[in-house]
Parts: structure tokens; sequence; C-alpha cells
């Protein structure tokens, strides 16, 4: 379990540099506590272009209240991506 969510972390790094607003310098110590907001600066405005970016490069959907209720670390975004896995969407 622990290999996925690191997997599924650098997936997110993979997003995150295609992500103009995201300074890369930020990318190189990312972790399950980095805050998007706070520790990248990110408008919480990008979160939804970045949600929409994760959705296809893991190839999930996430559904509009997950998106209401995405907090702002790459920790709830690793939870969502499993939860979604998890629903089965295929």
């Amino acid at each position: 379990m622990v290999n996925e969510r690191q997997e599924i972390i650098d997936g997110l790094i993979e997003v995150l540099r295609t992500v103009r607003t995201v300074d890369p310098a930020l990318l190189e110590n990312v972790t399950e506590e980095t805050d998007f907001l706070t520790d990248m600066s990110m408008p919480s405005t990008e979160l939804i272009n970045i949600a929409a970016k994760v959705e296809q490069k893991f190839d999930v959907e996430f559904e509009d209240d997950d998106i209401d209720e995405l907090g702002s670390t790459v920790k709830d975004v690793v939870d969502l991506i499993l939860k979604a896995k998890a629903r089965g969407v295929a």
C-alpha cells in the first residue's frame, strides 16, 4: 500500500510539472504533508485544474462531492485517487 501511495505521489509530481503556476524547485521535496496553497503558493482555483489532469493521468473519475471536499495537501489528493480507484471506475 505504501508503494502505491508513493507511485501516486510520483505521478502527481509529473502532473504538477506541467502546471505553469508551480515553481519546479518546489517539487523536489514533495511529501504527503505538502500543502498546495501554502507550500507551493498555488491559487485555490488551480486545484480544480490539477484534479482534472490527475483524473486523466490515473484514469479515474472524481465525483463532484470529492472535489468539493478536497483538501489542499498532497495526502488529500492521494486519498482521493485511491478512493476513486476503489470505486472501480475504469
